[in-house]
This record gives structure tokens, sequence and C-alpha cells, in this order.
């Protein structure tokens, strides 16, 4: 870093021009602060980002896959999920506050960092109150690589123990294929038709690969 002249370091920068003028690893530099022996603390970010497949796979790295990066160690590991875990909450807090059609974004953003790293399949409903806004995010099933058992039964269970007045479901794609199968259509429709019985809406059924999302409503499917 010391070799970088002092107007183009991550932190002057930042100082003078503001966050949104940093690259993805300049903002990483800043919250690994030093390198490593032979690597110094830039290209140690740039290391780091190239190793989980961009900003996308930091956000959603868990412990273990951070422990296997040399020169993340135990300090460093901590304060990149302690800043994951705060936008994570952000992103509920702010769900919470607001009707999540005020910031569509938002709700697919929450979404990529819960289930968009993980290697099986899990699906997961948002609950929603009167006024579309989130009362409660819980994973309901989880499964294989490639399927997962979803009973209506206890969907419906949930929204009356919630007291939801819509849904947003929502499930992962481990494989990284981001279209929906005729499977996850039907299971739509299926619950689509449960929760009417109770006087709930089925919002969205949003699925989730490692880099995107998938809406059904935006694709005209519900």
């Amino acid at each position: 870093m010391k070799d970088i002249p002092t107007a183009l370091r991550p932190r002057e920068k930042l100082l003078s021009l503001g966050p949104a003028a940093l690259a993805d690893a300049e903002l990483l530099a800043l919250l690994l602060r030093t390198g490593m022996k032979g690597l110094g603390v830039l290209q140690l970010a740039e290391k780091v980002l190239s190793d989980l497949g961009g900003l996308p796979g930091l956000l959603q790295a868990d412990t273990s896959r951070l422990g296997k990066i040399k020169g993340l160690g135990p300090a460093k590991r901590s304060e990149l999920l302690a800043v994951m875990e705060l936008a994570r909450r952000s992103l509920h807090t702010d769900l919470q506050s607001q009707p999540v059609f005020s910031n569509p974004q938002a709700v697919k953003d929450f979404l990529q960092m819960q289930l968009g790293n993980r290697q099986h399949e899990v699906f997961a409903v948002l609950f929603l109150d009167a006024q579309h806004r989130l009362i409660a995010f819980e994973e309901l099933f989880r499964g294989t690589l490639s399927q997962t058992s979803v009973y209506p039964r206890e969907v419906v269970k949930q929204a009356l123990a919630h007291n939801a007045g819509a849904v947003i479901l929502t499930h992962n794609h481990p494989s990284g294929v981001l279209e929906p199968s005729r499977a996850d259509e039907l299971l739509t429709q299926t619950l689509k038709s449960s929760l009417q019985l109770i006087d709930v809406r089925v919002l969205d059924h949003i699925v989730v690969s490692r880099s995107a999302c998938l809406s059904f409503a935006e694709r005209g499917l519900l």
C-alpha cells in the first residue's frame, strides 16, 4: 500500500471522493487493513474476491469458506462476517419497516444473502402483514442438491401462526440454473390454492442462485 500514491490509496480516495468511487477490491482492502508476506493488502483483497467469485460470493461466504483462503486469519474473518451480518440485518429491518413492493430489489438482495451460497436446496417463506411488511423469514424445508419436499399444510400452518396477510415463496437452485422447473410452477400453484383458503395471498415466488434471482411475478407465472 505504501507504494501507491497517497491520493490513490483506498482510505484517502474514500475520504476525498466518497465510497462509491472505490472498486470492490479497494473497499475490501479497507476492511482487511493488512496483507500477508509477499502480498499487499490490495492484492490480497483481489485474491479473496477472485477465490470467492466476486462480491456476491463474498457476501454469501461462511466461516468455513473464508477459512480456506490463505491470508484470512481469525481476526479478518470475524470482521468480514460481522460486516456481512450487519448488511443482512439492515436489509431485514428495511423489509420490516416498509411494504416489500416499495423496494423489490431489497427483497432480492436479502434472499441472495440468505440462500445464494447454500449447497443444498432450501425452501423458505417471507411472511408479510396486511401492509406487506415483513413479519418473519423462515426456512421451512431442506432437501438434496436437486429436490426438496414441500408440504403445503406446514406452509399454511406457519402463515396462520404468524397471522400473515401475504407471503413471498422462495427457494434456491444450487446448480446455478435459474430457470424454474415445471415442478416449481406446479408447487407454486398448489401453495397459492392452499393459502387462498385462509385468505393469504402469494405475492411472488423467487428462485435464487449464487449470482441472480428470478421472480415468478415479473415473469407472469403467478
